[in-house]
């Protein structure tokens, strides 16, 4: 039943709008009671992003799974594999509810607060690749790497819903991802000589 309704929020926010759409709305589509929508759901936007909600635990465990000897940001490409295999499935209406959650600023918001909560799960792990000591928050590294590689997720999303014809997800990533990368450590620019003061 949760799946159902959540997939109902989802047609009706695609056909009538999000801001015009109420869960009284969805109730009468579903056939439900209020009762009902609020045993399952908070609200017609935590329906509206149904399973990708819990997808930060799941990519928090894929993550883990990876090879221990693996680079943290290779690693972290192949975790998003079965995410970005979700995208891909259903192809064209997730590509309608991406785009409408990309474009509404509302929904926007509540996306990168989802993805906030996703940091905090994969912390441990990155830290963990990187040698680094996860509660110490002098040390920048493993928010940087999990950072860059949500923010490339979120340039391959926009992206991907941007043409009426787009290239896979996943080949839009894997350029985001691949620009972001940087396999050397960069050097660091001199810095110019302090004049001599006069004596």
């Amino acid at each position: 039943m949760r799946a159902e309704v959540a997939a109902t929020v989802q047609d009706l926010i695609l056909e009538q709008g999000y801001e015009e759409t109420t869960v009284d709305d969805v109730c009468a589509a579903a056939e439900i009671s209020r009762s009902t929508f609020f045993r399952y759901f908070r609200s017609k936007e935590e329906a509206l992003f149904g399973a990708s909600a819990d997808a930060g635990t799941f990519l928090r465990d894929a993550l883990a799974a990876r090879p221990a000897d693996e680079a943290p940001w290779v690693a972290m490409r192949r975790a998003l594999n079965p995410l970005i295999d979700q995208y891909e499935g259903h192809d064209e209406h997730t590509r309608r509810v991406t785009r409408l959650i990309v474009n509404t600023p509302a929904l926007a918001a509540l996306h990168r607060e989802k993805n906030a909560r996703w940091h905090e799960l994969l912390r441990p792990e990155i830290a963990r690749r990187l040698g680094a000591d996860p509660a110490d928050p002098t040390d920048p590294r493993a928010d940087a790497v999990i950072a860059a590689a949500l923010g490339c997720v979120e340039a391959a999303l926009a992206a991907w819903t941007a043409g009426d014809r787009p290239r896979a997800l996943s080949e839009i990533l894997d350029r985001a991802m691949g620009v972001a990368f940087v396999a050397e450590r960069p050097e660091r620019p001199e810095r110019p000589e302090r004049p001599e003061r006069p004596e």
